[in-house]
């Protein structure tokens, strides 16, 4: 579990498709559903860390994205 793609294949697994269009969105989507299925028992603790360093990682560097655009424009 490294990239948001892998993120989105363990998802998908479960039946959970996440585009609302904006990244930054969508990270946020996903950690939301990630949230649900560890409260749910689905998927172990292990898993569950892995995923939020990978969906806080990305979270970051979509901010970071959008503070550098922000002030080119």
């Amino acid at each position: 579990m490294k990239t948001l793609y892998d993120v989105q294949q363990l998802l998908k697994k479960f039946g959970v498709y996440v585009y609302v269009g904006k990244r930054i969105w969508d990270i946020e989507l996903m950690a939301i559903e990630i949230d649900h299925l560890y409260q749910s028992g689905v998927i172990d603790a292990k898993t569950y860390a892995r995923v939020k360093l990978v969906l806080s990682h990305e979270h970051r560097l979509e901010a970071e994205r959008a503070r550098a655009n922000d002030a080119h424009h």
